[in-house]
């Protein structure tokens, strides 16, 4: 080893700008300036405070050094935050946004740059980073789990280019580039609506049995919640991850970027039912409003109403008649029925034909118990549309025919309920009908501003005739509602991206989507890779697409296509053929 060179412990940060060519394809000139504004303004008063330095720059990456992995931690969440508050007002496809990696390790440093695996980690890591983020090896979770009062994600095993073994990651963030309106000096400063997570509430009966009641208030809870359109309401997907786990309320309320939280416990003993909720401000950790009900278990409903009203009165909101209406609005005043769809929300997290035909069995059953139970025949609708859009339908014509009927049915008994709206709009979307499938979607998220799956359904018939880049922001919204998002808004906006010409994007996006459904968005990552001039690279996905799936064709998936602009789809399967697929 030469003289100028030595090892030594030490963490690594890696951080680049998402997407910095077509930023500077769009405006050369304001995307520098903002680079150059960021750097002095933000990145480097955080690197002294945090006791770290710049070890190298390189076009529109950074490499930084520091003693500690805590204070390497705490500054790149320091950054992530102060870029999202800088972005504020600056249009979502003009934002400067980092992804950041963060590696623990052994470094070569030779004069004043540094190599090894530790630092080629730290970059595969930030290459495999959502913008607004930031993932850590295992080395470095290491370091600062017990340390920092922070929730990380498991992000699982990651094979990456040039490394030996898979590498295990935690990840951090709002991977929606959801902390838009947070700030350094206020944690919580959030959107202009108030902000609420409905946490899984408790089975306290010691029967395992009884966790329906528990998980079916809390959805119910949530659907109320997200119809009032003074409130940001955080979708189930990403309040249930925490089901049956230790609560740390700060954390949360930073995971989900809300300002309150509600929490509780279900009690069932024979024919009564004790239930507590207790709305906490996350600022502050004051009790904003607390109660405790003792009732008789067919009183369940009614408690539904007075939590939900309840907590929009705590929250500052006025009511109109018809807002007070809608909220208090029952689905259904049988316990068996309402079982049957709290099962059928269980069973419809398998997104497959199986799980589809048992959602549609439990569904079934809670409309034969009560005929009139809105958002139980409007989930039905919904299930005929999964059964149509993924092939698994016998006869199509008849499933569209089922929705239509199904769809109108539930919305004549409740005209607030969004699914038979979406239902009704991807049907009509599926017959060519788009304008009038995009009408009554938007109608969708006019009676439920809260809920995340309507705008994700909107976001994907607007792909279909064309509107991308508003299908991007609402995909968007979709995830800031829902940060711990399924794998299908992922899909889709990898989908809109690339539709939208932003390929970086759509392929930073489809290798997210991948992470959680390996099997998933090849078929975008072909035609995104072969649209970008990498055609080798097109064919090697085609490869690892047929692994997936052995039966592939290009007729069968094109039949799945439901774009407005027919050469739209001639582009697609050019490139699909051109990979080497038939």
């Amino acid at each position: 080893m030469s003289e100028g060179t030595q090892r030594r412990l030490t963490t690594i940060v890696a951080a680049d700008i998402a997407g910095f060519s077509r930023l500077v394809g769009i405006d050369e000139e304001a995307t520098l300036t903002a680079q150059r504004n960021h750097r002095t303004e933000l990145i480097e008063p955080l690197l002294v405070e945090h006791n770290g330095r710049i070890a190298n720059t390189a076009g529109d990456s950074f490499l930084f050094e520091f003693p500690s992995a805590v204070e390497a931690v705490r500054c790149a969440i320091a950054l992530q935050e102060g870029i999202a508050v800088r972005n504020r007002d600056i249009p979502a496809d003009q934002r400067i946004e980092y992804r950041i990696g963060i590696n623990v390790g052994d470094v070569v440093a030779d004069g004043g740059d540094l190599l090894g695996d530790c630092v080629n980690i730290a970059a595969r890591l930030e290459g495999i980073c959502q913008p607004g983020t930031i993932i850590l090896s295992d080395d470095a979770y290491r370091q600062v789990r017990d340390r920092l009062e922070i929730t990380w994600e498991d992000g699982g095993l990651h094979e990456v280019k040039n490394i030996a073994r898979p590498l295990q990651v935690w990840r951090w963030g709002l991977t929606a580039k959801a902390i838009t309106a947070r700030s350094v000096e206020t944690p919580f400063a959030l959107l202009e609506k108030p902000s609420i997570a409905v946490l899984p509430f408790d089975n306290m009966s010691g029967d395992p049995e009884q966790d329906f009641f528990a998980d079916g208030l809390c959805e119910d809870l949530i659907m109320a919640l997200s119809q009032y359109p003074g409130l940001l309401v955080i979708a189930r997907n990403s309040t249930f991850v925490y089901k049956g786990r230790a609560m740390n309320i700060a954390a949360i309320a930073r995971d989900l970027n809300v300002g309150y939280v509600l929490e509780g416990s279900v009690r069932c003993a024979g024919q009564r039912i004790r239930i507590t909720a207790q709305l906490i401000d996350t600022g502050s950790g004051a009790h904003v409003w607390a109660e405790r009900y003792d009732r008789d278990l067919g009183d369940i409903f009614a408690v539904q109403d007075e939590i939900t009203l309840n907590i929009v009165s705590a929250l500052g909101q006025k009511l109109s008649e018809g807002e007070y209406a809608t909220v208090s609005r029952k689905g259904t005043a049988s316990l068996e029925a309402w079982r049957s769809v709290v099962q059928a929300m269980e069973t419809y997290k398998d997104v497959s034909e199986s799980g589809v035909e048992s959602t549609l069995e439990h569904l079934r059953e809670a409309v034969r118990i009560d005929p009139e139970y809105a958002f139980a025949l409007g989930m039905m609708a919904f299930m005929y549309i999964y059964r149509i859009r993924y092939g698994w339908s016998r006869d199509e014509q008849a499933d569209l025919e089922r929705v239509f009927d199904i769809a109108d049915k539930s919305n004549e008994i409740a005209p607030d309920l969004p699914l038979a709206y979406c239902a009704r709009g991807f049907a009509l979307s599926f017959q060519r009908d788009y304008e009038a499938g995009v009408r009554e979607l938007r109608r969708a998220t006019e009676v439920a501003p809260s809920n995340s799956y309507a705008k994700f359904v909107l976001g994907g018939v607007l792909n279909f005739c064309g509107g991308h880049e508003e299908a991007i922001l609402l995909l968007e919204e979709a995830r800031r509602l829902d940060p711990f998002h399924g794998p299908w808004v992922l899909g889709v906006l990898a989908h809109s991206l690339r539709l939208a010409g932003r390929y970086e994007e759509a392929l930073t996006t489809i290798g997210e989507h991948q992470d959680i459904r390996p099997a998933s968005a090849h078929d975008d990552r072909i035609i995104t890779l072969f649209e970008m001039g990498r055609k080798a690279e097109a064919m090697e996905a085609a490869q690892k697409l047929l692994q997936f799936h052995p039966s592939f064709r290009t007729e069968e998936w094109a039949k799945r296509q439901y774009y407005q602009d027919p050469e739209q789809l001639n582009r697609d399967l050019e490139a699909l053929r051109s990979a080497g697929l038939k």
